[in-house]
């Protein structure tokens, strides 16, 4: 707890310093000099978050004050070339159906300058010049809560493995220019560069990229190896739109998140706290080149070559692999399907390399009830330790490699209850036919119930009460019990 402390006092005592200075001398409102003072006819002086005059500390929590009034419900919608949102963001996480590899769907505008840091940055010269060129520097932070039946690990469980404790999670700073997709007439670029810190760092790093420090630091009587709090890049990568193939095309060359997963690494892009089963032991990242082709209103097609799941193409365990996708959204935007070859190669299993085939199906109810499913099929060929003649029930006990591969299916059925409020009840069921990925050999069942309560457009606290249970052995509690009950809450402070 004091190491959390000390964490959260020495990023504000570094940050302090050159705040002040980028607010104290590249102030815009002090650049002009007197004979431009003298041929501009005088104005109301700014307010809040806008005035110049005020130091940058001042202006960040006017932002924050000014995010916590209602928005304007007569601003004028951005222009958009593309369906209409099918969902409400805020409450929920994404107004838009999923869709992986672009940062928003071809044709859909994406906000600038909506949190308060890019705001406070205004009347610097640092924050003019990332205006100019569309550039945006923001972020969250990302601790949590909880209380478990288990006491040494919640696995499979995730992000919060270590049971009954307050974890800090996610500490994410992006800096990100997004390409104009509305517009047809020219090329435009993107790039996104994404760091995370945290506990969450355990299930996102991706090997060859600082992974040392989960990878080589084996911590036997802890719910997880490597070294507590890690560093990730999570995201770099460069997008080229291009206009004229069919209506739109991006191209993508870097590390993005894995395509077709209903769950988001990223805590603000999540309905719940905790992640299912399914979702925590499969693919997180690909690091290769990726398009994205609008072919009309209602289908998408996706194509890309990458290194394999969460390795970078530079280190030796790289095998080159296939990721396909396919988005359909039905004409009253009621329905989207999303089937994706995830990874596909004809290598064995080296580090994750796992073969993976996905489908996720969205249904809107009403404008106030949709819910989302997701099934796949994973599986290694020729897994050191899953062959024939292992030990009943002890998981990778073979003398010999062979296959092992695993099924799953989760549901989301999401309830807007208002503008700021939204409950999530997620079930699913996960066959780990070998024990490959979660270590035993069972079927589990998770049921989750969340509710996220917006206190802001910058402020997020998400309740949640999760019960699972393993039917073929004791799979939780590192192999002491067959189920587990844990509450749980976060909080994401957007900045």
């Amino acid at each position: 707890m004091v190491s959390k402390k000390i964490l959260s006092f020495a990023v504000l005592l570094a940050l302090a310093p050159a705040s002040e200075v980028l607010a104290s001398t590249t102030d815009v409102s002090s650049a002009a000099s007197a004979a431009d003072v003298g041929n501009v006819a005088p104005s109301a002086p700014a307010a809040g978050s806008a005035d110049c005059s005020r130091g940058f500390f001042s202006r960040l929590g006017s932002a924050y004050r000014e995010d916590a009034q209602p928005s304007d419900p007569n601003a004028p919608a951005p222009a958009r070339r593309a369906m209409d949102a099918p969902l409400n963001s805020p409450p929920f996480p994404n107004s838009e159906w999923q869709l992986g590899g672009v940062a928003a769907p071809i044709g859909v505008p994406v906000a600038y300058g909506q949190y308060p840091l890019q705001k406070a940055l205004s009347c610097t010269k640092l924050g003019n010049w990332m205006e100019r060129n569309r550039i945006e520097i923001n972020g969250w932070i990302n601790p949590s809560a909880n209380l478990s039946s288990s006491s040494h690990s919640n696995f499979p469980l995730s992000y919060a493995t270590r049971p009954n404790r307050v974890e800090f999670d996610q500490f994410v700073t992006n800096i990100t220019r997004v390409e104009d997709t509305v517009q047809t007439d020219h090329l435009d670029w993107g790039f996104n560069i994404s760091n995370l810190y945290g506990y969450d760092y355990h299930y996102t790093v991706t090997k060859g990229v600082f992974s040392n420090q989960l990878l080589n630091n084996p911590r036997p009587n802890s719910a997880l190896n490597g070294k507590v709090y890690g560093d990730d890049p999570m995201l770099f990568y460069a997008d080229l739109y291009i206009p004229w193939v069919a209506e739109g095309m991006v191209v993508r060359v870097g590390r993005w998140l894995s395509l077709p997963d209903i769950e988001a690494q990223f805590a603000p892009q999540n309905y719940l706290v905790t992640h299912s089963i399914l979702y925590t032991v499969d693919p997180y990242t690909q690091t290769g080149v990726m398009t994205t082709t609008k072919l009309s209103s209602q289908w998408t097609f996706q194509i890309g070559i990458n290194a394999s799941n969460d390795v970078a193409p530079w280190n030796s365990s790289a095998r080159p692999s296939l990721q396909t996708c396919v988005r359909w959204v039905s004409a009253d935007n009621n329905d989207m399907l999303y089937p994706c070859i995830n990874n596909v190669n004809k290598s064995d299993y080296n580090y994750n390399n796992v073969q993976m085939y996905v489908m996720t199906w969205g249904h809107r109810f009403n404008s106030s009830v949709h819910m989302q499913t997701e099934a796949y099929r994973m599986y290694g060929r020729n897994i050191p330790g899953f062959g024939p003649y292992g030990t009943p029930g002890v998981a990778g006990s073979s003398p010999v490699a062979g296959t092992a591969g695993e099924f799953g299916i989760v549901n989301y059925l999401n309830f807007e209850l208002n503008s700021n409020n939204m409950m999530s009840f997620r079930n699913e069921y996960y066959d780990d036919e070998k024990g490959q990925r979660t270590g035993f050999a069972t079927r589990y069942t998770s049921h989750t119930l969340g509710l996220t309560h917006w206190v802001s457009q910058d402020l997020e606290i998400r309740p949640e009460l999760r019960y699972e249970h393993s039917y073929d052995v004791n799979a939780y509690d590192k192999g002491t019990k067959n189920y587990q009950v844990v509450g749980l809450i976060d909080a994401i402070l957007h900045y």
